[in-house]
Parts: structure tokens; sequence; C-alpha cells
């Protein structure tokens, strides 16, 4: 008689059992130079796939994807201790905030009120500043699910790096079994201030350390950019990708057009953009793929938010000695960072980025991945 489940899927359903009765395992990494303790916890699903995440800047430190054969591999670089993500500039895998990419000039003016933030990127604010939400030292609460997720809880206090208002921030990191991870964001204010949260990973679908990314295909469904000037800064033009490089609707390989003479990729060395998103922003819908030719594996970018900064990597000098001992060199990963516009409290025609007394930031992006 033929057993009633087959073998394979009978292990596919006791893991997922397990995996929806147990919460993320969770242990001690290291400590904070404060003393805080540093917890790593460890998300599967029932397929196989798994993250890690620590508490510490609220990092995804490992994401294992199966390619199409069905080999796991890291797919984001960074660090195999917790000392290499205390020492480094960088910010792999990291939440960055308060205010994710550039403002210009350290500054801004809200309600009448002028704040000088800190200056950590020439003369401008980067990624929150100094001491961003990538330094800080998050409490983190593992759920049980189904599906397994990790919540991480900050209170960014009035002043930090120059920005007004007690701003309260949840970020609750999900692992589903259809292999999606989903990064859930929601923050609150007692003062007036800016926020624009997003996740700094450097992503290499044919595995960290594997060489550039430049055969990577990669499309966005964006018509438009924020054009920038120098320091990265945008000048206010939301300028139309048909007949530039920066053209990726269909799909195209980062490194088909990376080199080309123009104005805008000599500024940044490569690509360091925020595309203007087809899709209205507040609703869950689909932002970029790429795919690897060389391993199959895919990842798919669905965000809520009106933009994406496409960067790869091009400031990665080598210096950062990552996950094995690996050399991550120029254009060795690429970032797809949804978020609002860079500067945009100096932009008044931008999404706005204010956030007041009463109301809630909320923001999810799902990052989908798969092998063909």
């Amino acid at each position: 008689m033929a057993p009633l489940f087959p073998r394979a899927a009978l292990a596919a359903a006791l893991l997922a059992t397990v995996c929806a009765a147990n919460p993320p395992a969770a242990v001690r990494w290291g400590q904070a130079p404060g003393g805080d303790p540093i917890y790593l916890y460890t998300l599967a699903n029932a397929k196989g796939m798994e993250a890690r995440v620590t508490n510490f800047g609220a990092i995804l430190v490992s994401l294992k994807s199966p390619d199409r054969r069905g080999v796991f591999a890291d797919i984001v670089l960074g660090f195999d201790t917790f000392d290499g993500y205390l020492n480094t500039k960088r910010y792999f895998g990291a939440i960055v905030g308060r205010y994710a990419n550039r403002i210009a000039r350290g500054a801004f003016t809200l309600d009448g009120h002028a704040y000088t933030l800190a200056r950590n990127n020439g003369e401008n604010s980067l990624h929150g500043g100094v001491r961003g939400f990538h330094k800080a030292v998050w409490k983190g609460r593992a759920i049980s699910g189904p599906p397994p997720a990790v919540e991480f809880t900050y209170l960014s206090r009035d002043g930090e790096e120059g920005f007004p208002g007690n701003l309260a921030v949840t970020v609750r990191y999900t692992l589903t079994d259809a292999n999606e991870l989903r990064i859930d964001y929601t923050a609150s204010t007692d003062r007036p201030t800016v926020v624009n949260l997003t996740n700094h990973s450097f992503f290499d679908l044919a595995g960290e350390g594997a060489g550039d990314v430049l055969r990577h295909v990669v499309t966005i469904d964006a018509d438009r950019f924020t054009a920038v000037g120098a320091g990265l800064i945008p000048t206010g033009e939301l300028r139309p990708v048909s007949g530039t490089p920066f053209d990726f609707r269909q799909p195209t390989a980062i490194g088909a057009r990376i080199d080309v003479p123009d104005e805008q990729l000599r500024l940044a060395k490569g690509y360091d953009h925020n595309y203007v998103l087809n899709h209205p922003a507040g609703k869950l819908r689909f932002a970029a793929r790429v795919a690897d030719p060389e391993s199959g594996r895919t990842m798919e970018v669905l965000t809520t938010e009106p933009g994406m900064q496409f960067n790869t990597a091009n400031t990665l000098d080598g210096s950062d000695r990552g996950k094995g001992g690996h050399a991550y060199g120029p254009r060795s990963a690429f970032c797809m960072e949804t978020q609002h516009f860079p500067d945009s409290p100096n932009h008044a025609a931008f999404p706005t980025t204010v956030l007041r007394p009463g109301a809630q930031f909320r923001s999810t992006t799902v990052y989908r991945f798969g092998a063909r």
C-alpha cells in the first residue's frame, strides 16, 4: 500500500510544524561598548530558507536562499562576528535612520524652526548622522508566528543627531513560507519631525563574495529618477529615464551601460540614484526585479514607498574583510533601498517625510526570492 504522504512532503510538513511551534532562536552574540548584550536571532521557514538578524542596528546579518539546483548560499554581504559590524563605517544590512539617504548641508526647516544635523558625508547628513540607527542597540523580541518574526524597537531621543522629537520606532522582520522576507516599519513622535527609514542590505544573488554583480539583470518599474548634483544631492528635477543609462523598465544587465559617458554616472561612479516608482505610495506594489543568470536566483522587491535607491556599491574598496575573509570591492553587490526621496525636507515638491504627533509612520517592503 502506498504511503499516504510522499516522504519529501511529510518532511516539509514536519519542518513547517516545528517552525510554527518554536519562536526564532536567539543566541548571545556580543556586548556593546556600553555593556548592552547583543543577540543574534535565526528565522527559518518550511523550505529551508534562513535569515539571521541582530539587535545591533536591527541588522540583517545573513540570508540563505537556494539556487536553481537547490543549493543554498548567503546572499547578503556582511561579517561573521559582531565586532565586524561594530567597527565598520559601512551600513551592511542595517536599518538606517532617522533619515535614510542624504539631507543637504545637514540642515532643514520645519514649521519655521531651523534644525542643524550631524554632517557625516562631506557637508551633508547621511543615513541619520554619525551614530544613526545602524549603530544603536535595539530591543528585540522573537515572535513564534506562523510565520516566524523578530521585532525590534528603539526610542530615538529628542535632539539625537540634531533631529527634533522623541521618535518611537518598530521594525519587524518576517520570513514566510513563500520565501519572502517582509520588513514592516512603524514610528510615532511627540514633536513634528522628519522620518525616512530603510534597510541597507548589499545583495549578491550569486552568493556574497562571489565577485562583481555586473551580469545581474535588473528591472525597475520607474519612468523617472531624481537627478543629482554635487554630493549626490537631488537638484529637484525628476528626470525621465527614457534614452538614458537609467532606463531599467526592460530587463537589463547592470554592467550594460554603467560605464557609458554620462554625467550622472560620473558623479556617483556608477548607479546610486533614487528611482521615482510608478505605483502610488501607500500601496504594496512591485518595484523591481533582479535575476542572476549563473545561479538562477531571483529577487523581487515590493514596497509601499514612493522611491527606491538603486546602488551598485561603487564606494566599496576591498578594505572591508567580510564573511569568510572575503574582500568586498567596487560593484561587488547592489542595494535596493526602498524609501522616500533624498533631501525631501528641502524640496517641497517631493513626497513629504514630515511626521506629526498623533500620526503614525507606516511602511512595508517585501523581498521575494526564487530560482529558475
